[in-house]
Formats: structure tokens, sequence, C-alpha cells
């Protein structure tokens, strides 16, 4: 009954829904004899079954299982998904005295405050109950106020539930065929600050491909294991087994060594290389380690990326802080948790003489840093950190995180940085400003659209399954004229509890101690954008072509909705793109980008 009235109706029109609250507040009612049914369910499949037919048995605990199953999911679900706070709207009458007005104003406000206070610590507890199995220090529960204070300030001014996000991401993607902007970014840099387009490329390309590899070691033995599934596992537990007896110098826990038995066969160093090697991790606190790269005379200094609950939290203390550096002029911020990330490898690189000693080695290698995802965005962090005491150093950081760096230091950023970036990879385009035009634009498409959400949703599953022509899917605005979608809806108005403080322009350059709203934030470096040529879908087994062009920081300011918004972030995607386009080099660079100034995509 309760899936049946939820599918009637739009999603801004509820009238016909209007009954689902007193529909859930039953099925609330109906949760308590089921939990007890499950308890005595479960004491008989506990007890003595020896008489019964095992059939019989064998069914009731099946079914005893699948209760606690559904119980478990719907108690997390509630935890997780509902919202205590409920419609937060409190506006004071129209046509009251102005005294009685300002009196509702100050109560109003005094409401929002509270119920502000309110959904930051409903997010605490919930980040608490998420990760309830790590240790309770003070960095913890920093981290949990600010990723909490960050959530609800981005989910209280509005009044959507999951199932509406999910229609409006189905509804965008489709509407991103349609208008062709798939083919991101915008603008295409043709040439590179320093050299001509096709020698740079090649340059650039190559020794990405290089330091890709320690990138993707940096991740230990599960990516070398998912990478290489049918041999990874022999090679790696023989190796093992045959070094859990030796005297390895490593900082945090590694079992086995494995970790480091894989960055090994991944890097194809000898231990002899290893300067020093670090599996500690905390939150901001991540792992990384320090080899002498022969090949490419180079101290290599590889940062790993997400790969813990911990790292997690990192990623999102997403908050803006001060980053002063020495010489940069405008305002200098980095996303918090990355800049304390960084902070914490600079120390240990600096103050423990670990850069020193590896110099002291091979006195005329130059400094390398690396790292993809959180690593990568640690690594640009770093290298700007760095940079005054070697002035020669270089970065390369794939997949970096979008909401990085001010746009003060992105631009110092380029003359010792180069940011990679694959395809319709989230992470480049993550950051709150972009989260913020993309809760606006879930919020003007599902308002433009009439049909029913489980239309929405069984129409979008089909066409990121098996495509299709997204003009015969529900993306249509019912024939408005453009001058009409401009303006706000009243089905937009019903979506929003509340109306958020918005960010500054992207030109801005304010420091984040003054203000409250959220700052631009871009990606590091030069920006290396490589892209699947031929079409937007292929078959499974054939081999992709890519293309590389150098773009801009500016291309990356709208997140493209894909099923390749995640796959593309993979390190291995990566690695496979970039050793790719080395191998076919030929037909890898862009030919048109050898004729034009400039070129531009729509």
């Amino acid at each position: 009954m309760i899936l049946f009235t939820y599918h009637k109706g739009t999603i801004t029109n509820p009238g016909p829904r209007r009954s689902i609250p007193a529909l859930v507040y039953l099925r609330a009612l109906l949760y308590i004899p089921e939990l007890v049914w499950a308890s005595l369910g479960a004491l008989w499949v506990s007890g003595d079954s020896r008489g019964c037919n095992p059939a019989t048995v064998g069914a009731v605990i099946s079914a005893v299982v699948a209760s606690w199953i559904i119980l478990l999911i719907t108690g997390l679900g509630v935890v997780f998904v509902f919202d205590p706070l409920g419609d937060s709207r409190h506006q004071p009458p129209a046509m009251e005295p102005l005294g009685v007005q300002d009196m509702e104003s100050n109560r109003a406000s005094q409401f929002f405050s509270t119920a502000r206070s309110l959904a930051v610590k409903v997010w605490e507890s919930r980040l608490r109950l998420l990760c309830c199995c790590l240790p309770q220090d003070e960095s913890q529960r920093a981290a949990f106020s600010s990723i909490a204070q960050l959530f609800s300030k981005f989910f209280s001014d509005t009044d959507l539930v999951p199932s509406d996000i999910a229609a409006g991401l189905a509804l965008l993607h489709q509407d991103q065929d349609k208008m062709e902007r798939s083919r991101d970014p915008e603008t295409i840099v043709e040439h590179s600050p320093s050299s001509p387009i096709e020698e740079d490329l090649e340059v650039e390309l190559e020794k990405a491909a290089h330091y890709m590899q320690f990138a993707a070691a940096a991740y230990g033995w599960p990516l070398y294991i998912y990478s290489n599934l049918f041999t990874g596992p022999c090679k790696l537990c023989g190796d093992c087994c045959k070094s859990s007896g030796a005297d390895y110098d490593i900082i945090g826990g590694d079992h086995l060594g494995c970790h480091f038995n894989s960055i090994l066969q991944t890097t194809g160093l000898q231990y002899r290389d290893f300067v020093y090697v670090s599996f500690h991790n905390q939150i901001y606190e991540i792992p990384f380690f320090v080899a002498l790269d022969h090949k490419r005379e180079a101290v290599l200094v590889a940062v790993r990326g997400t790969l813990s609950l911990k790292d997690v939290l990192t990623d999102l203390s997403a908050e803006c802080e001060n980053l002063p550096v020495e010489g940069v002029p405008g305002a200098c911020y980095a996303h918090k948790g990355i800049s304390q990330a960084a902070g914490y490898i600079y120390k240990k690189l600096v103050n423990d003489g670990i850069l020193n000693q590896a110099l002291s080695i091979v006195p005329e290698y130059k400094l390398v840093i690396t790292g993809h995802s959180l690593g990568a965005g640690t690594a640009s962090v770093l290298a700007i950190l760095l940079r005054t005491s070697f002035p020669t150093l270089q970065c390369y950081a794939f997949s970096p995180p979008g909401g990085l760096l001010s746009k003060a230091l992105a631009d110092y950023s380029k003359d010792f940085v180069v940011s990679v970036v694959l395809g319709k990879d989230l992470v480049p385009r993550l950051s709150i400003p972009n989260m913020e035009d993309l809760k606006r634009r879930i919020l003007k498409i599902v308002s433009n659209c009439n049909k029913p959400k489980y239309r929405i949703l069984i129409q979008g599953l089909w066409y990121e399954l098996f495509g299709g022509d997204p003009n015969d899917l529900p993306t249509e605005m019912d024939n408005r004229r453009e001058e009409v979608l401009s303006q706000p809806l009243l089905g937009e108005e019903s979506l929003i509890i509340r109306h958020s403080s918005s960010y500054q322009s992207l030109g801005s350059d304010d420091s984040p101690a003054h203000t409250a709203v959220h700052l631009p934030l871009f990606l590091p470096g030069r920006v290396l954008y490589i892209t699947e040529d031929g079409p937007s879908r292929r078959p499974c087994f054939s081999k992709p072509r890519y293309r590389a062009d150098w773009s801009d920081e500016m291309a990356f300011r709208s997140i493209l909705i894909s099923p390749r918004m995640l796959v593309d972030h993979m390190p291995d995607c990566v690695l496979r793109a970039l050793n790719t386009l080395i191998s076919n080099r030929p037909f890898s660079l862009c030919p048109s980008s050898f004729n034009d100034n400039q070129h531009n995509v729509i």
C-alpha cells in the first residue's frame, strides 16, 4: 500500500500522496511485532531441532535470517535518511503589524538557529554511528564537527528525499546528452605555457605514465590484487610468505609485508631503493613512501589516495583553511583536510630529515611528488609547501579533487604541478560550489518534469543500462518557453525550505577568515585532460581510444552525470589510459590541435 501510494502524483505535486505519513506510522507500529517475531524465530533456531524435518528447519532459518536483514536495513535507513526536523518552514503572517512582524522575525531566526544546531547534532550522531569502529580522539571529534556542519548546511535548505535526487540525476544525464554537454571541458588550451604543444604534451604524457605507476603502487595490496585478479593473489602470497621474517624498517601496520611487496611488484624497484615507507593511517595522516627512481633520476614521494574510513573523513573536511605562501599575491587558502594531511607529511620529510637523507645519497637527483585522488591533492599542497626549499621540484597529481586551492595558489602551482584528469571523473569536479550548483540544477529539472517519479527512475535505469534516444525519455519541459524556464517555479520553490547563502563569484579572491560563504576552490597546476575518442557508448570488449589535450581549471566548474563518473576515477583506469596514449602516440593527440590556436567544445 505504501509503495502504491508513493507512486502517485509527481515530485512537486504531493497531493495524491498525502496519506503517506499515516501509512508510514502504521508501518512503524508493525515494526515492533516483527522484531518480536524475529527474536522468537532466532531463539527457536538456536534450540534443539532434532526430530524436525530438515527442509522445514532450513526454510525457517532462511526466513529468520531474511527478517533480520530486512529489520537491519529498515533501522539503518531510518537512522541515516529520516529527517527528524521535518519541514522547517516558519514564516510570519503577511498582514501582521510591523511590531508583530519583528517579533515573528526574531522568533523565526531563533527557530532556524535551534534547527541548525539540532541538525548538526543529528549529523554528528550519524557520523559517530557510522565510524563506531574508530578510536575516539580529539582530532576525530573535530573532524566530525566540521563535517556535520558542512552536511547540515548543504541538506537543510531543500525538501528532497533520496529518490528525488536519483530521479533528478537521471533527468540531468539525459538532458546533458541531448544538449551535447558531455564533451566537457568547454575550453581546451592548445599550448603549454612553457613549450610547443606537441613536444610538451608528449613529454608530459610519458612522465605521467611513469609516475602514475608509483601513485597506484601507494595503494598497496588491495589495488594490486584488483588489477591482477588471476595472478596477483598467488604471486603476492608467495612473496609475503618468503619475506614474513625479514626485518623491514616500515612505519605503521603492514601485516606480513603484503603492502610493501605489492609496491615492489608494481614499481619494479628493489628494497634498497626505498628511503622511507609509512603505512600509518589516521584522520589527516595518510600513508606515503619515499623512493629513489633511478630511471628518471628522481627522489620520489608517493602519497596514497583514499582507502580507509579515516581517509574519507579527511576528504569530507572540505572547509577552507588559510595556507599562506611567501611570494604569492592574493588570498591563499586550501581544502582543510588535505592541507592538514600535507602538513603532516611535510613535518615528516623536513623535521625528521627524510629528504636530506635521500638527497645525501643521490644529490644530483631532483624531487618529484605524486599521488592519486586524496594523494594527488595532498601531493599538490605538499609541493607548494616545499617549493621554496626545492625550486626544481615537480608534482604529478592524478585525478585530484576539484575543491583544492584558491585561485592565487592554483595559478602559482602552474609552474611545477601537472594535474591529469580522465573523462567524466567526478572527483576533479567535486567542490562545495559545484555541489550547490548541482542541487539547483536538480531542483530546476524535477520541478519542470510532470512525469511520475517511478517512471523517471525506471526509464532512467533503462537508459543507463541500454542507452537509447534521450528525447524519448521524460526530460521534456512541457513545451515551456526559455524565458519562462529561467524564472523560479512554484514547484521549485515548494522544494526549497530556506535560501542558503550563495558562494562568491569565481573571480572573487577574498580571505575565508572574513566571510561565511563557500569560496571557490580549483584544481592545481596545468590540467592534462584525457578523453575517450569515439562514441560515448562502445561494445564492452572493444579497446578504447583516447585523446589528450591541455585544458583549464575553469572548465571543471560543473559536475557531469554519467555512469563513468566513478569508473574514470579508478587509478587502474587512469594508468591504462596513459599507457594506451604513449603506446599509440601517432594517434593519441588531437589532430585539430596543431592547426588551431583555440579549440572550443560544446
